[in-house]
């Protein structure tokens, strides 16, 4: 995979991918990869919760699907790290229409399919804002 922008800084620090899905699970994590950044992948909330609360100082971003398994949903998710961690960006995905209100503040939401360019964009915009990137 060659995403092919410029203007994207290093990474410092991990990204927590929460999604459900392989194929897109892996999708995130090699787009990710592709752009320097080091993830931790989970399939359920709940995992990325714990992991947050025992190595949460690494985490830069989260990008969570809204559907996952478990008792602790995608949007929920992001409300807990905002109260705990509020220095950690957000990025909701999910292939159902969600109302504009319930996704939290400071959170891009992006409906499913998304685009690789438009995840790069998010990612960069939120990490690095004020840097713009480029398509080459």
């Amino acid at each position: 995979m060659n995403v092919n922008w410029e203007g994207i800084l290093p990474i410092r620090g991990e990204v927590i991918v929460i999604e459900d899905d392989p194929t897109l699970q892996s999708l995130l994590t090699d787009i990710l990869a592709e752009i320097g950044a080091t993830t931790v992948a989970f399939d359920m909330a709940d995992d990325a919760l714990t992991y947050l609360l025992e190595a949460h100082s690494k985490c830069l971003l989260v990008i969570a699907d809204h559907g996952v398994p478990g008792q602790v949903q995608g949007t929920e998710f992001i409300e807990m790290i905002r109260g705990r961690w509020p220095h950690i960006a957000a990025i909701l995905t999910s292939g159902y229409l969600i109302d504009p209100t319930a996704v939290p503040t400071e959170t891009v939401f992006m409906h499913k399919p998304w685009s690789l360019d438009d995840m790069v964009v998010a990612v960069a915009g939120l990490i690095q804002p004020g840097f713009p990137i480029t398509k080459t």
